[in-house]
C-alpha cells in the first residue's frame, strides 16, 4: 500500500480542519496517546525561562496554531492524551540562541504526567517512528469564542468610563506550568484550557514594541509572541556563533579524573553561560540600534 503524500497546505493550516498525528507510547508503565505537528508545517516556537517564569514564544501565526491546540484539548475525552510540540518545530530562543526544550499541553483532569514518564518521553524525541494514524482537531468553537469575546473588547472600547464586566477566576486546580523531566508542561482543567486558548488566540490584536504576551495565563509562564520572531532567532543564534568563535576554547577535560570533577570551571579569558547570555544581548542591541531607521 502507498503512503498518503501529505499535502504542504494541511500542514501548514491553522483553521478549525487542523489534523495531528497519532502516536500510543509507553511511559513509566501507563500508556499515553501523543499528539504531535505534522511535518511541513511553518509554525515554529522556542522556550526559555526569565524572571522565574517559563516562556512560550513565537510569531502570529504559532499563537493561532497553539490556541487551536489548547482549545481541541479541552474536548477530547481520551485519558492519557497530551499534545507535543518538539523538533523540528523548535527554534533557539531568540534572545540568547540556547536550545529549547520540548512543550507538552494537556488535560490535568485526564492526564497525569509523572518526572519519570516525562523523561522517558523526553529520552525518545525526536520521534521519527512512522505515526500509528492522524487525528482530526475540531475547533470550531474557538472561532464563535473569538467572534464574541472580539465584539465584547470593540463595544467597551467606546465606554472606557464604565466599568467592564466581571470575569469569572481561572480555577486554580489541576493549573500547572514547570519544566519536569526535561519537558515544559502547560496543564490544566477542560475550562482553564478554552480559557487559555481564546487569550493565546487573541494575542496580535495587540501590539507594544512589536511585542505581546499574555497576562497571569499560568502561574509561572506565559506564552510572547515577536513581530520579527524569525529575525530575532536568526540573529542571534549568529551572534553567539560569533561569540563563541572568539572566545578561547575550553580547556581539554581529563578523562582519568572522577566523575563529578570532569567538567572545569570557566578559565581565564573563557565565557561563563551567564556572561555569553550578557554579551549577546549587548551585542543583539547594538545591531538592531544600528539597522533601526532614523528619525
Amino acid at each position: 500500500m502507498t503512503a498518503r503524500r501529505q499535502r504542504p497546505a494541511t500542514a501548514a493550516d491553522t483553521g478549525a480542519r487542523l489534523k495531528l498525528h497519532r502516536r500510543r507510547m509507553w511511559l513509566d508503565g501507563r500508556e499515553y496517546t501523543v499528539l504531535g505537528l505534522r511535518p511541513g508545517g511553518p509554525a515554529r516556537f522556542a522556550t526559555n525561562l526569565h524572571h522565574e517564569c517559563w516562556h512560550v514564544l513565537s510569531d502570529l501565526h504559532g499563537a493561532r496554531l497553539l490556541g487551536r491546540l489548547l482549545w481541541g484539548l479541552a474536548f477530547q475525552p481520551r485519558p492519557n492524551t497530551l499534545v507535543l510540540i518538539d523538533r523540528p518545530f523548535l527554534d533557539p530562543n531568540p534572545f540568547d540562541a540556547e536550545p529549547s526544550d520540548p512543550i507538552a499541553l494537556m488535560a490535568s483532569t485526564l492526564t497525569p504526567l509523572s518526572p519519570q514518564a516525562a523523561r522517558r518521553l523526553r529520552r525518545q524525541l525526536p520521534l521519527t517512528r512512522s505515526s500509528d494514524g492522524t487525528v482530526g482537531w475540531r475547533t470550531h468553537g474557538l472561532d464563535t469564542a473569538m467572534a464574541e469575546v472580539r465584539a465584547q473588547a470593540g463595544w467597551w472600547e467606546h465606554r472606557r468610563h464604565e466599568e467592564r464586566p466581571w470575569r469569572a477566576p481561572a480555577p486554580e486546580t489541576g493549573r500547572r506550568c514547570d519544566r519536569i523531566g526535561g519537558l515544559i508542561v502547560f496543564a490544566g482543567p477542560p475550562a482553564l484550557l478554552r480559557q487559555w486558548a481564546v487569550d493565546v488566540y487573541r494575542l496580535g490584536d495587540w501590539w507594544h514594541a512589536g511585542q505581546c504576551a499574555t497576562e497571569d495565563l499560568w502561574p509561572g509562564g506565559e506564552v510572547q509572541i515577536l513581530r520579527d520572531y524569525h529575525r530575532q532567532v536568526a540573529l542571534t543564534g549568529q551572534v553567539r556563533a560569533g561569540l563563541l568563535s572568539e572566545a578561547p576554547r575550553p580547556p581539554r577535560l581529563d578523562e582519568n579524573a572522577p566523575t563529578g570533577s570532569r567538567q572545569p570551571g570557566p578559565a581565564h579569558g573563557e565565557l561563563s553561560p551567564r556572561h555569553l547570555r550578557r554579551l549577546i544581548w549587548q551585542r543583539r542591541l547594538r545591531i538592531q540600534s544600528r539597522r533601526r531607521p532614523a528619525g
